[in-house]
């Protein structure tokens, strides 16, 4: 049971990481609806993707344990990168907005996507039937529910101070980006 703790934390810290993000990005509003759902969408995906990689697993883990860091780095570049870039226009309202729904479905696949590595290994270590899985799975997306609210309310809290000394989208992408190197360098060197 312990170590599926340590899963789910370890799962839950880039939800929390781009959670930051997104608050220092919406610096002092509140938006509880929107917040709650991205919250729970980072929570829904962090959960379903261990399910559908021991899903996968009988047919596809080859395919799926060698691409799984490329498709997380790319979402996770692109959306990041498209925040570099905007962190650099006038606007006043970025296009690549952490409320909007698309924006927080992109999110949630990109930072659950080596998620699938869990539930893989998940089908490599004993677990034979879905029922095993309930506990580690409700587990995974409350902690990472939960981790995405500390990191909305932090981000939000601490915001203001960070927005006058740095541009938030710009640092963002920047956050996204390492992410995503995270994944890919964690997958190709084992670090």
């Amino acid at each position: 049971m312990l170590e599926n703790v340590f899963i789910a934390f370890a799962l839950a810290m880039d939800c929390f990481a781009v959670s930051v993000v997104c608050g220092v990005i919406l610096r002092g509003a509140s938006h509880r609806g929107a917040v709650l759902r991205l919250a729970f969408l980072f929570g829904l995906f962090q959960a379903l993707m261990p399910l559908m990689g021991w899903l996968l697993t009988s047919r596809f883990s080859g395919v799926l344990q060698s691409v799984d860091h490329w498709i997380a780095f790319g979402m996770l570049a692109f959306i990041g990168g498209k925040m570099v870039v905007e962190s650099f226009r006038e606007e006043e309202e970025p296009s690549l907005h952490p409320l909007a729904l698309r924006t927080q479905l992109a999110l949630a696949v990109a930072t659950s996507i080596d998620a699938l590595a869990v539930g893989i290994s998940y089908a490599c270590t004993g677990y034979d039937r879905a029922s095993q899985l309930a506990v580690p799975l409700a587990l995974i997306g409350l902690v990472s529910f939960g981790m995405s609210l500390l990191g909305y309310g932090l981000g939000r809290r601490w915001g203001e101070a960070v927005n006058r000394r740095l541009r938030p989208e710009l640092l963002g992408g920047l956050i996204l980006i390492a992410i995503g190197l995270k994944i890919l360098l964690t997958h190709l060197l084992g670090l």
